[in-house]
């Protein structure tokens, strides 16, 4: 049984090896790859912190060997994958966690540990420690929130505790209540504005237009997690339990 559950493991993790080769193009340039951190915080979550540095690692070598990415295949997406597995166990199942220990992993740690790597290994110059911090948050943002919402989509059909569970994981209830989902579609409103700010800095073409529209999105995110919660919360209040209702003989005597 245990063969079979390692086996099991081995070829989800295959095929995730694959699907991130495969999708790593999208959205990507020097410095940022948002499908590689879909990818660590997906296998994060399904197979664990050291199956997601495996992967990563496999996949950081490939495309440096087949399609002569830099080395920040590997700083870029290492760092990430195992804070993001080990960010989820620690907070007992939290998917916002995961993607935390992404952000944290290859936006701020991957990203300095590139400095010394691209300037020593890849002979690039005029490089500075926090020269990949941007361009890694955000990368690392964009990947991460399309994880999360993919990522619960699943948990709340409960497919996710089931995969879980078939992979002899660690199996979590997603126990995330309505201010929880509140703050989630408000802190994407945030990570929009981060996203286009970031974007806009690093591209050279920031203007007014482009700061109404990230104001504009941020502030549209904030009012529907406020909408979602006074909404959620209105409904529940008013939904009186089935054993509390009384019965017609109960009224009648």
């Amino acid at each position: 049984m245990k063969h079979k559950s390692q086996l099991l493991k081995l070829s989800v993790m295959a095929f995730m090896i694959a699907l991130g080769v495969v999708i790593s193009p999208i959205l990507r340039f020097e410095g940022m790859c948002p499908m590689a951190h879909f990818i660590n915080i997906t296998c994060s979550v399904l197979l664990g912190p050291w199956y997601s540095l495996a992967c990563a690692t496999i996949i950081g070598i490939i495309r440096m060997t087949l399609m002569g990415i830099p080395p920040l295949a590997l700083t870029g997406a290492v760092f990430g994958a195992f804070l993001s597995g080990v960010f989820y166990r620690l907070s007992k199942g939290k998917i916002i966690m995961a993607v935390l220990g992404e952000i944290i992993g290859t936006g701020i740690i991957g990203a300095i540990v590139s400095y010394p790597v691209m300037t020593l290994f890849w002979g690039k110059t005029g490089l500075t420690w926090m020269f990949y911090v941007p361009s890694f948050i955000c990368g690392t943002l964009i990947g991460g929130s399309i994880a999360y919402v993919f990522l619960k989509k699943l948990a709340n059909t409960g497919l996710l505790r089931k995969f879980q569970i078939m992979l002899e994981t660690r199996a979590y209830e997603d126990n995330t209540g309505v201010f929880g989902n509140a703050v989630a579609i408000a802190a994407f409103g945030v990570i929009v504005y981060l996203v286009i700010s970031i974007l806009t800095s690093i591209f050279g073409i920031g203007s007014t237009l482009w700061n109404i529209i990230a104001l504009s999105s941020m502030g549209a995110f904030i009012v529907a997690g406020l909408i979602y919660y006074f909404v959620k919360t209105f409904r529940g209040r008013s939904k009186v339990p089935a054993e509390k209702q009384e019965s017609p003989e109960t009224v009648q005597k």
